[in-house]
């Protein structure tokens, strides 16, 4: 992997505080299994073609699956969760799912607590990055992990901008430590 960490959309300043680069995958292995209530919010950009072999919603699928992590569908991803025979532990808009981790009164997506790590896939760039901006400047003890293949500086964790291939090698590993016990 590469090393670069600069905005993958140009002319856009994060500010002094910058999300930390994910250089290994066993990374977001480590802070997923240390989380106490992880969650995982997938966009509609998921169904798309990320290359040849996959595409982002069977990685969110098999990241849900294997790490037992709550997943907040978004727009209209319920349909093709549904698809695929899975069933999504909520649907909500990013920007209400965004709004409610910002909320500390929230009681999280099963009314059990506030989550303590919310991971995001498959949102438009510009729309992740407006919610983690807002999460990383008026959430209280939550941390952010963009997993999409561009760095996101208003995340806490982040990947560089990163091939497909690279993006794919990366998940496949993440999912096989996840399940490992």
């Amino acid at each position: 992997m590469s090393a670069k960490a600069e905005p993958w959309q140009k002319a856009e300043i994060a500010g002094p505080k910058k999300a930390l680069l994910i250089m290994k995958p066993e990374v977001v292995v480590a802070m997923v299994k240390r989380a106490k209530r992880p969650l995982l919010i997938v966009g509609h950009q998921a169904a798309e073609e990320y290359s040849d072999e996959v595409k982002m919603i069977d990685y969110a699928i098999r990241l849900s699956k294997t790490g037992g992590i709550p997943l907040v569908a978004t727009a209209h991803m319920i349909r093709e969760f549904t698809k695929r025979g899975f069933q999504p532990t909520s649907w909500m808009s990013a920007m209400d799912i965004g709004s409610r981790l910002r909320d500390p009164e929230w009681k999280g997506i099963d009314g059990a607590g506030p989550h303590d790590l919310a991971m995001f896939m498959g949102l438009p760039y510009y729309m992740d990055f407006v919610i983690m901006a807002g999460l990383k400047h008026f959430s209280e003890n939550l941390k952010t992990i963009s997993l999409n293949r561009f760095y996101n500086p208003h995340a806490s964790w982040s990947f560089p901008n990163l091939s497909a291939k690279d993006w794919n090698d990366g998940f496949e590993v993440i999912i096989k430590k996840l399940g490992e016990k």
